[in-house]
């Protein structure tokens, strides 16, 4: 540890998305941090390396559109407060339509690299097996959804809450070179052009009426992996597993991960796809894509042979299949203060998945806020919470204090784990949604891309001004 700092450290529990950024703020305010990670010592069910900020599903984060998308905003906020996490992914991104996806090698060893190379961060490999001990006095878990069962039994006798759990399905990834070009294409839905993309950014597997519903029959009698112990345990609806999604309707794919709008078969461009599985470019060479919304829990077997049944695909070679991890979460409205802080235990803060996030970006983003918590505190600062009217102050507001109710359960029904979304904002003011000049008739759609491009630009404005800065952003959101 660099000595330069006359603070006494902080402590990080976890090198995930959440840890790694936390660790990286506080390191980055001049205050110390010693940020612990079990990969190395100990594995988990989803993880493949040692490495920090691991992405272990999807690589996408999502859309960049900070003009009218709610996780856009984030990223934009993020990247206002010095994010690690967003400054390396821009850095290593890879072509995916309207969203920003990354190389994910290649953003884990960066994010290693980086938190190794800071003089202020010291990287212990061990397992904390418990809570951080009193001596650690100010302290972030951000252990994420696979936390593990000590430590998660430790959380249960410190708070007197049980932690809530839900099933997280990863996504198979194939080989490029195994993909049958002759009856796929490139495009992007609606040719839309995103961050290093050129709106051929997916490849298109086409299916007619016919092949999709066996497909369906298919995925619905396919082998799965059995519940055991977590019999019971709600899914989270935005990682549903594609089988469970054919089980709920025999259209449900159709308006979902496999819906045909916005894409023509440029091999066939004047017959319409009944249903298209789309792939996304994984890595910065092309060489792998993975299986968009595909998230599953057939049996390895069962995956190989439906997911060959998708005419383009018949001779896919994959570089991983498709598998299920739990997932926990605490009562975070009813455990946590304003500031990510136990109420039971000054100085202890919770960040990323744990708390009842769900998504890269809004993991991070959490671990960004309490990472700024936390050196504040360690610096005697008064702590500044970001307005409501930010992504990050939206989104801290939910995993604090929303869907709260007063039964023989406060809350625990009630708080479930939430993506970023325009929900979370505050109202505008009345009056501020107008017909533009000129504009004949102003249907709800058009009201609601207006409402939701005045809530980005006030949020980078209210977030700017948080930060004590300028943003041009915010007056070209």
């Amino acid at each position: 540890m660099n000595t330069i700092s006359s603070y006494s450290p902080i402590h990080v529990v976890g090198g995930g998305l959440a840890g790694s950024e936390a660790a990286w703020q506080i390191a980055s305010s001049g205050v110390p941090v010693i940020l612990h990670e079990m990969r190395g010592v100990r594995g988990t069910d989803a993880h493949k390396t040692d490495g920090l900020a691991e992405l272990v599903c999807s690589n996408s984060f999502r859309s960049d559109d900070a003009t009218s998308n709610a996780v856009g905003v984030i990223h934009a906020e993020m990247r206002m407060a010095g994010s690690l996490i967003m400054a390396t992914a821009d850095r290593h991104q890879v072509p995916a339509g309207g969203a920003l996806a990354v190389d994910r090698d290649g953003f884990s060893e960066a994010v290693t690299r980086a938190i190794h190379d800071h003089p202020l961060i010291t990287v212990v490999r061990e397992e904390v097996t418990g809570l951080p001990p009193g001596d650690w006095d100010l302290a972030i878990v951000a252990t994420g959804p696979l936390t593990a069962p000590s430590l998660a039994s430790a959380i249960q006798a410190q708070t007197g809450e049980d932690s809530l759990a839900f099933f997280d399905a990863i996504a198979p990834i194939v080989y490029r070179e195994s993909i049958d070009m002759d009856i796929c294409w490139y495009q992007s839905r609606y040719d839309k052009v995103g961050p290093g993309g050129t709106g051929k950014d997916y490849i298109n597997c086409p299916m007619d009426e016919a092949q999709y519903n066996a497909f369906v029959d298919a995925l619905i009698s396919g082998d799965t992996v059995g519940f055991k112990e977590w019999e019971g345990t709600p899914y989270f609806d935005g990682c549903l597993p594609i089988e469970v999604m054919a089980e709920r309707g025999r259209e449900t794919l159709r308006h979902g991960p496999m819906k045909p709008m916005g894409l023509t078969n440029a091999h066939n461009p004047t017959v319409k796809a009944y249903a298209v599985v789309q792939l996304r470019q994984d890595n910065a060479l092309g060489t792998l894509y993975n299986m968009v919304g595909f998230q599953t829990k057939l049996k390895y077997g069962a995956q190989v042979e439906i997911f060959r049944m998708i005419p383009g695909l018949e001779n896919a070679e994959f570089a991983r299949l498709g598998g299920l991890h739990r997932n926990t979460y605490i009562n975070s409205p009813t455990l946590l203060d304003p500031s990510l802080t136990l109420k039971s235990r000054p100085g202890l803060r919770f960040a990323g998945q744990i708390t009842g996030c769900e998504g890269y970006v809004e993991s991070a983003s959490v671990g960004l806020m309490a990472g700024r918590f936390a050196a504040a505190e360690r610096k005697g600062e008064a702590i500044s919470l970001p307005p409501a009217t930010t992504a990050l102050g939206s989104l801290l507001g939910h995993i604090t204090g929303g869907h709260i109710v007063t039964d023989e359960e406060p809350g625990k029904r009630s708080f479930q784990p939430m993506n970023i979304n325009f929900g979370l904002f505050p109202e505008l003011q009345p009056g501020l949604i107008v017909k533009p000049e000129g504009v004949k008739r102003f249907r709800g759609k058009d009201k609601t891309i207006m409402k939701r491009q005045l809530i980005a630009r006030r949020a980078l404005a209210d977030c700017a001004a948080w930060l004590g800065q300028n943003s041009p952003l915010a007056e070209s959101a």
